[in-house]
């Protein structure tokens, strides 16, 4: 009987499929998986191999024939070379309809290619689902391509050679950054993307550096958890057209400098963090140093000092050293970053590099006199406090 099911046009699919079927076991995503077994479609113009996983069998009969059937459509997905697919749990329903903006909400592993299927990455163990849009030229490609392949609540394994996984390092850095509770754009890098392609940066990551330096073939258990039309959520700021994000962006900016001054800091750093990333995303597709790219640069500093104020308030003075000292690198000439370095610097009981920066300060702008006069008495007051605290402290130890 389910010879009758199977397409025509997948005779190699029919082959082994009424040998197979009764092997299939759902597989969870958690556990390890068996090596591919492929069943080559000769005769379709379909270039992804079939595979399925074997394993002892455990099928029992209320196990609906449609997980049986799921397994012949991984020759569905067409014209992707260098892709082998696994589906390791059926999914229900029909197809989703994708189109340009649908978001996907999905559970992934990465494994190397190794005896050991070495794990890279896993969202299960961070806690938290990847989301994707689709149509929205995501830096991963590949992943847009087989999440489209698959029904919801489908786990599904996909071996992808070297031309499909070149770019991962990159986008697991972008991943890794955001779960550590840091922006995902590199602030720190200045060069256009041909400069790139030519140096190599490190990405922070070991594992990622090595993948890098040297790409391989990888292995992704995707779940998809949840498939969601353009009109059923609302749309954050990663998800928004580069028009989109340069409309949002006063905005934001606005609302920040209104939390700001009701003393609401956290909320109006989360603002500027936005806004900021809105430019940088916007950023990367221009030229470094040209004059679009400079402009866009010059709002990126005046909300990364309006970020550091709030960062002041809320005491993270390091962070502060770590943009403020970025900015002045790169752009010597920008006072408010020297001012708020300075203010960091003296927070943490750095004397003389607050002393510099003050003197910076007032070198680029004189008029700033008074104020440099009042913080070096600030400052000279507590550095005076903090070394008769340190005599009690020290005279009472001997």
């Amino acid at each position: 009987m389910l010879h009758n099911l199977l397409p025509a046009a997948l005779p190699g699919v029919e082959e082994v499929m009424p040998q197979r079927a009764q092997s299939y076991l759902w597989h969870p995503l958690a556990a390890p998986t068996e090596p591919f077994r492929a069943a080559p479609n000769s005769n379709s113009q379909c270039s992804l191999r079939e595979s399925v996983v074997l394993q002892q069998p455990r099928v029992t009969p209320a196990q609906s024939l449609f997980d049986k059937v799921t397994i012949m459509e991984i020759a569905l997905l067409s014209g992707v070379e260098g892709v082998k697919k696994t589906i390791l749990h059926g999914g229900t329903g029909d197809l989703p309809k994708f189109v340009t903006g649908t978001k996907v909400t999905f559970h992934f592993r990465t494994l190397l290619c190794d005896a050991e299927q070495t794990v890279v990455d896993d969202s299960r163990k961070v806690g938290v689902p990847m989301e994707l849009l689709i149509g929205n030229m995501f830096k991963l490609e590949i992943w847009e391509l087989l999440l489209t392949s698959m029904r919801i609540g489908e786990v599904a394994q996909f071996w992808c050679d070297i031309t499909h996984t070149g770019l991962y390092p990159i986008v697991a850095k972008s991943l890794r950054r955001i779960v550590d509770g840091k922006d995902p754009v590199d602030w720190h890098v200045h060069t256009c993307g041909i400069a790139n392609m030519f140096a190599y940066h490190s990405l922070g990551y070991p594992d990622l550096d090595e993948l890098q330096k040297e790409p391989q073939p990888l292995i992704f258990v995707l779940e998809l958890l949840k498939v969601d039309q353009p009109s059923e959520y609302t749309r954050e700021s990663w998800a928004l057209s580069d028009e989109e994000r340069m409309k949002a962006v006063p905005i934001l900016h606005g609302q920040g400098n209104k939390l700001f001054k009701l003393g609401r800091y956290e909320e109006a750093t989360n603002k500027y963090r936005e806004a900021i990333i809105c430019l940088k995303n916007v950023q990367t597709k221009e030229k470094a140093w040209e004059v679009p790219w400079l402009k866009l640069e010059k709002m990126v500093h005046t909300l990364t000092l309006n970020y550091c104020q709030c960062l002041l308030r809320l005491g993270q003075y390091y962070e502060v050293l770590e943009h403020t000292t970025d900015i002045i690198t790169h752009h010597p000439g920008v006072l408010k970053a020297y001012y708020l370095r300075a203010k960091a610097h003296m927070e943490v009981w750095n004397e003389a590099e607050a002393k510099q920066d003050f003197q910076k300060v007032l070198e680029l702008d004189p008029t700033m006199a008074k104020t440099v006069r009042n913080e070096l008495q600030l400052l000279c007051m507590r550095m005076e406090e903090k070394r008769e605290e340190e005599k009690l402290k020290f005279r009472g130890m001997f």
